[in-house]
């Protein structure tokens, strides 16, 4: 199979392909209205960056429909808005100052066929190797060039090629200022800033319109009004616009500049589409989730475009991160609302040229200087600092200002490299007595170029006291493992006590002393865990029973409780607010927690013996799950159920064996809820569940599965659970976990009926089952 051969041609379900389209072509009305509010930023955006490069404008409009039809199709990540971005905006002004714009154009298709080129390498995500603080700096300092750039505009004037040149020029500039271009460019930024801002219901409807397309078009209204006489944007006929040209031009410059546009276009696509990803998960309502985005599918589609877009004669394409934002909080879900922005600019672009030319130069530049000073982010200066790398954000940012996009990226990767080798060797140990205890502490990483060190400060503590290791660090080698868990068990057998430490989360700590065979480790997968609290066989049951409850009590507190003490504290200080109500069984074997990789303040679990929901008026006596429901629903506003069923289940192995008795024990009598669910499971209420992949096993997985389905049926009936629905607040969802196979499957409703769905295929696998595992709906249950 060829390398260059589509992700799905490789791999059925690649695990970060986006979900399968439908095959018939439908608009959803969240894709239409956000290609809408894209389209009306996108419009002004793409002339202004044309006009700071120095590009016919025109070039800025065939980028933005190439970007969001081509980029918009074939890229990995459906939601991202690609067209002609700020950041690219120095690169291109610099390739069209040195080598003409035909050969600019030709520069960007070689970029293109390099993106393809990479795709097919699948390296993608090697590019989000890149220190953060460098892919900040890049942006900021292209930010200060774009600014600098367009004031010159903003104050009547025009640019120079270099940002040094442009801030000697400045004060000439400011002595001879156009008081016309000076008002426009002031109005521009007044209702950019104001708009956002507007107060009040009324101000909340006029927010929906942009305030970038609200700022160009009360400048060009005022300017037609008022007749002032400056520059206006012009779109010569496109008979007469410039398509690519074969690169001419030293061939070391032209791989330079070809590497360089490679470069920027790549690295600040492919960390937009994590953003939009992360961005798109965090939307509220599950139906609008995508999956996550395909990176190498990404670079091979922005390859396809920059392409196009080179031989059409248009700027070179990125994601673009303001108009993906705005596609996010629109509510798009899928990549038509890309496509149908693309579209949307080709018929400005055809229809719309008489208005487009009452656009002041001016509002334009205004417009995309304030683009440029909001790549210089406040918080990013605030992570960078956070992260102690001011030094590669700083020459990064300087590095592109003064020498190039390209030499400032390497003078940033230079600085970052260096930085890790020195905090790498650098490591500070320390030792003091306190209060008869023996604190030693290691800042920085523990390799093995630190091992000497350490053990002088681990000598320095006697023998038989008690001594305690703070490791306050991300990394410890083999070397210094090794060195680190020689000295605490000699200084344990000779009567002293050793206690290891970390006061970061991800600090991998020496493990505890511990019985043969055991394999817990605080940072290793949870697995064998019944070996590290063997029972003592010699001692009475109760008590060791006691000794197994105080050995993990303690191994929480000396190696769990550091890392999640800060956590604990601020949901002590704020209270809880779970998302989720976890209605499960009582065996001992379901571990609500690692099932759903969930901690604390995540989940409130309701658990009984098997996963029962009482109806309503049925509890006699027993309140206990009611009153949870209750609690869960309207104290703390849950806003999904889950009832999760689970294999080989006792109580449903005791129902079809022994079946209920009123008057029965305690056991027999609880068990009297589940038999509705034994009827569906015979057919009397309705279709009997399956599961996806195979069907039961045997009776006892069939009235598993038929007695989730049957105890949502239950929880409808709850009032607070029935208003929550009827209100859109609450979402009900089944489960099924395996316990041999270790796999959950989720409850879903096919043309098929009622099946349980594995995860994997239900979140990963596409649209249509990603819908389908979101939950059962009132009438379906």
């Amino acid at each position: 199979m060829s390398a260059c051969a589509p992700p799905h041609a490789q791999h059925p379900h690649p695990p970060h392909s986006p979900a399968p389209r439908s095959r018939r072509f439908s608009v959803a009305g969240a894709d239409l209205s956000a290609a809408v509010a894209v389209f009306l930023i996108a419009l002004p955006l793409s002339l202004g960056i044309a006009l700071a490069t120095g590009a016919p404008l025109q070039a800025g409009l065939v980028a933005a429909a190439v970007g969001g039809i081509v980029a918009g199709r074939l890229g990995g990540c459906p939601l991202q808005v690609s067209g002609p971005a700020a950041g690219l905006t120095v690169v291109t002004a610099d390739l069209i100052h040195r080598y003409g714009w035909r050969t600019t154009c030709g520069i960007t298709v070689l970029a293109g066929l390099a993106q393809l080129g990479l795709g097919c390498l699948r390296v993608a995500r090697g590019a989000l190797a890149v220190s953060p603080a460098v892919v900040h700096g890049m942006l900021a300092g292209i930010g200060i060039t774009i600014a600098v750039a367009q004031l010159h505009i903003v104050l009547g004037g025009s640019p120079d090629s270099s940002v040094l040149a442009n801030l000697r020029a400045l004060p000439a500039q400011l002595a001879r200022l156009d008081p016309a271009a000076v008002s426009m460019s002031l109005l521009t930024l007044a209702l950019l800033m104001a708009w956002p801002r507007l107060p009040g219901r009324p101000g909340r409807l006029l927010r929906r319109v942009p305030a970038a397309l609200v700022a160009v078009t009360g400048a060009a209204a005022t300017a037609a009004v008022t007749g002032l006489a400056l520059p206006r944007v012009e779109l010569p006929s496109w008979h007469s616009h410039a398509l690519a040209g074969l690169p001419e031009g030293p061939a070391l410059g032209i791989a330079a500049a070809v590497l360089t546009t490679t470069l920027v276009c790549s690295v600040q696509s492919l960390l937009g589409a994590v953003a939009v990803d992360k961005l798109a998960a965090a939307r509220p309502d599950p139906r609008t989730h995508v999956g996550r985005s395909d990176l190498d599918r990404e670079l091979l589609g922005q390859g396809a475009a920059n392409i196009v877009s080179g031989a059409l004669g248009g700027l070179p394409i990125a994601g673009v991160a303001v108009r993906s934002t705005a596609n996010v909080k629109s509510g798009a879900v899928s990549r038509n609302s890309t496509m149908l922005h693309g579209v949307l600019v080709v018929v400005a672009a055809l229809l719309m040229v008489p208005v487009l030319e009452e656009i002041p130069l001016a509002s334009l530049a205004a417009l995309v200087m304030a683009v440029g000073i909001q790549m210089v982010s406040l918080h990013h200066i605030r992570t960078v600092t956070r992260h102690r790398e001011v030094p590669v954000y700083a020459v990064t940012t300087l590095g592109v200002v003064a020498l190039g996009v390209l030499q400032g990226v390497f003078l940033g990767i230079a600085v970052a490299v260096a930085l890790a080798l020195h905090r790498l060797a650098r490591t500070r140990i320390t030792h003091e007595e306190r209060e008869g205890v023996h604190h030693v502490q290691v800042r920085g990483q523990l390799t093995f170029l630190a091992v000497p060190r350490l053990s002088r400060a681990l000598h320095l503590v006697p023998q038989g006291t008690h001594a305690v290791v703070e490791l306050d660090g991300s990394f410890m080698d083999h070397a210094a493992y090794e060195s680190l868990q020689d000295w605490r068990s000699t200084h344990t057998a000779r009567g002293g006590r050793a206690e290891l430490t970390g006061r970061r989360g991800g600090v991998r700590t020496a493990e505890p002393a511990r019985a043969a065979g055991c394999r817990c480790r605080p940072w290793t997968p949870w697995r064998n865990h019944q070996l590290c609290f063997a029972a003592d066989t010699t001692a009475p049951a109760g008590r060791a029973a006691g000794r197994e409850l105080a050995r993990g009590i303690s191994s929480f507190q000396r190696y769990t409780a550091p890392l999640v003490r800060e956590e604990l504290a601020r949901l002590a200080r704020e209270g809880q607010r779970p998302s989720q109500l976890f209605l499960a069984c009582a065996d001992s074997r379901l571990v609500t927690s690692m099932i759903t990789a969930s901690g604390p303040g995540d989940l409130f679990v309701v658990r009984n013996v098997g996963n029962l929901v009482p109806p309503p008026g049925e509890e006699h006596g027993d309140d206990s799950v009611a009153a949870a429901i209750e609690y869960a629903v309207e104290v703390l506003g849950v806003r999904s159920i889950t009832v999760c069923g689970h294999s080989g289940c006792g109580a449903m192995q005791a129902l079809l064996t022994s079946g209920t008795d009123p008057e029965g024990t305690p056991l027999r009598r609880w068990l009297r809820h589940g038999l509705p669910s034994l009827a569906r499971a015979a057919g009397e209420l309705g279709d009997r569940p399956r599961l996806a992949v195979r069907a039961p096993a045997d009776a006892v997985e069939l009235l598993c599965l038929t007695n989730v389905v049957q105890q949502l049926a239950h929880l409808r009936a709850h009032p607070p659970v029935a208003r929550a629905l009827a209100r859109g607040e609450l979402e009900l969802h089944g489960m099924y976990f395996h316990v041999g196979e270790a796999q959950a499957y989720l409850l879903a409703r096919t043309d098929g009926g009622t099946v349980f769905e594995g995860v994997m295929e239900a979140v990963g696998g596409g649209e249509e089952a990603h819908g389908r595992a979101q939950g059962i709906t009132p009438g379906q249950v």
